[in-house]
């Protein structure tokens, strides 16, 4: 969790290298996950991997029983699996009932969780200004309510409900496209086929809904008297939409997308090309 977050919100601790890429040019690579995961060790030992560990259980918890109390209290009429082209009509209108019920149950166990996420998020940013304000779940509970009031638990929550949704459709008629005009019910795998495509798209989708997440994680410890949500790290946000612009502006939309190879956000003409 925490070699991922902090490359989210800008913290860069250890410095780029050089490596090459895939035409055999010289590019800068900033630190990838091994690299980093040991970087944390060194300065917080093993436990240091697991900060904000806790919350962000119960908040997956709180998720996960949320969907299924909600599945329970409004469920789906079960309808006839339809693939032939001749019933297009019939399946997309199935498919978009089964979106519109995920959906619901998405974003309701998210408003449910969020509160949690938002303590994870700020449990984790710690590291980088070596704070212990948000020690533990009751403790940041109390600190979030006598600061920030019942709205201190779900900032950030607009950018993720909308990233849900956008992932949830895009994903689902896309697949649902791909199954119906490009996939022949002839063919012998077709069936094979049709069950890979939405793990596919979801995969796909996934990336293009990542602004959304960074967006939703940074607005969660902006502005919330931690060293990495305030200058320089970070401007404080006046919103959202003024968190996206900025990043837009930076070129830093999918900042911390990739565990691996991650290019340094700086021209390659800096350093000598052979």
């Amino acid at each position: 969790l925490l070699t991922r977050f902090l490359p989210q919100v800008g913290h860069e601790p250890l410095p780029p290298t050089i490596g090459r890429n895939v035409l055999g040019r010289k590019v800068l690579y900033l630190p990838g996950f091994f690299t980093y995961a040991r970087h944390i060790v060194e300065v917080d030992g093993k436990r240091g991997l697991f900060r904000g560990l806790t919350p962000r259980l119960i908040s997956s918890t709180l998720s996960t029983i949320t969907r299924g109390s909600v599945k329970k209290a409004f469920p789906l009429e079960d309808m006839e699996h339809v693939s032939n082209k001749d019933d297009v009509k019939t399946s997309l209108r199935k498919v978009v009932r089964e979106t519109s019920h995920e959906m619901m149950m998405q974003c309701v166990s998210r408003v449910v969780s969020h509160p949690l996420h938002v303590i994870s998020m700020r449990c984790m940013v710690q590291f980088v200004g070596r704070e212990v304000k948000y020690s533990g779940v009751f403790t940041a509970i109390g600190r979030i309510l006598k600061e920030e009031g019942i709205l201190g638990f779900f900032v950030g929550l607009v950018p993720h409900i909308l990233g849900d949704v956008i992932f949830l459709w895009c994903c689902n008629l896309l697949a649902h496209f791909i199954n119906t005009y490009a996939v022949d019910d002839n063919f012998s795998q077709a069936s094979v086929i049709r069950s890979y495509t939405k793990f596919v798209m979801g995969i796909a989708v996934s990336m293009l809904t990542y602004p959304f997440l960074l967006v939703g994680d940074l607005m969660a410890v902006n502005n919330c008297g931690l060293r990495a949500g305030l200058p320089p790290y970070a401007p404080v946000f006046a919103s959202w939409i003024h968190c996206w612009r900025y990043l837009s502006a930076q070129g830093q939309l999918f900042r911390g997308s990739s565990l691996l190879f991650r290019r340094a956000p700086v021209p390659a003409a800096s350093f000598p090309i052979d």
